[in-house]
């Protein structure tokens, strides 16, 4: 996954750079060690909205760092009645990398990206590639025409740092 997103960066002549640091996937951590502001980083978190009993969706929410993912916010963009995590092994399977190194990119056709608009608000995000001991920081615009994602609110402001496995 990882030569997959540098592929995908440079044929798209992004902006960005690669930050090695100690292996890390918490956001709050990482972004530590990447030396950025905390609301630059691009958590990302896998949700399943119930849409009917049999029926779900499958959303990867990316948020700021020092945010959470709303996830009645989440649930009311599809429709849908209950929204949880979803388990770390669909995470992984969806996302194609594991825990902690979930980059804000959707390579799966089930794999639907929303990103909250407090996110693009910086210059540069910064993640996981797909690697715990390497982060990109790029350019937001580039961000937004490489990844295309659905735009809307979906982060809650909190006093603590979501630590689920699955961003």
């Amino acid at each position: 996954m990882y030569q997959r997103l540098i592929g995908l960066l440079d044929s798209n002549q992004a902006r960005y750079r690669l930050i090695d640091h100690v292996a890390e996937g918490r956001t709050d951590l990482a972004s530590v060690l990447r030396g950025h502001p905390l609301e630059q980083a691009a958590k990302c978190i896998v949700v399943r909205v119930s849409i009917t009993k049999r029926v779900g969706k499958y959303v990867l929410a990316v948020v700021p760092g020092d945010r959470q993912v709303d996830l009645e916010a989440v649930g009311a963009l599809f429709g849908g009645g209950r929204t949880a995590f979803a388990t770390p092994e669909i995470a992984e399977r969806l996302a194609g990398s594991v825990c902690g190194t979930v980059m804000p990119l959707s390579f799966h056709p089930d794999l639907h990206l929303v990103v909250d608009e407090g996110l693009i608000l910086t210059e540069e995000i910064y993640f996981n590639a797909a690697r715990l001991d390497r982060s990109v920081a790029l350019s937001t615009p580039d961000y937004l025409a490489i990844a295309q994602p659905q735009l809307a609110a979906i982060a809650t402001a909190g006093d603590r740092v979501l630590t689920h496995s699955a961003r």
